[in-house]
């Protein structure tokens, strides 16, 4: 259902260090890359992840009410995807837990400001 997600960097060699990192946990990798935007998926074909500076030249802003959501495969995962993050210089949103009775998952706020969830369905 969802070809990507894109979202947007201040600083794209920053993002892209900080994405090729933190989405090798998952197999993630750089799929497709052009000067301004570069793709992250594991599958031809699959949802990918796009970091990009904005079109318009303007200042990147992170959205309200936004998140990129992706998965762990498990609940180590999701811990491992979240202390990633924070060594990487991302900023705690929600530490690792149970959120519901078939949700487990954790927040942080990307160098820019973009808030990523790690998810394991329990």
């Amino acid at each position: 259902m969802i070809g990507y997600t894109t979202i947007g960097s201040k600083n794209l060699d920053n993002a892209v260090a900080f994405y090729d990192a933190l989405l090798d946990l998952v197999g993630g990798k750089r799929v497709m890359e052009m000067d301004r935007i570069k793709f992250y998926g594991t599958e031809a074909g699959g949802a990918m992840l796009a970091v990009c500076t904005p079109h318009d030249n303007k200042e990147q802003s992170a959205g309200n009410g936004q998140q990129v959501a992706i998965p762990g495969g498990s609940i180590e995962g999701a811990k491992a995807l979240y202390n990633k993050a924070i060594e990487l210089g991302a900023t705690d949103a929600g530490e690792p837990g149970q959120r519901f009775d078939f949700f487990y998952g954790s927040y942080v706020y990307d160098l820019d400001g973009n808030k990523l969830c790690f998810f394991h369905m329990t």
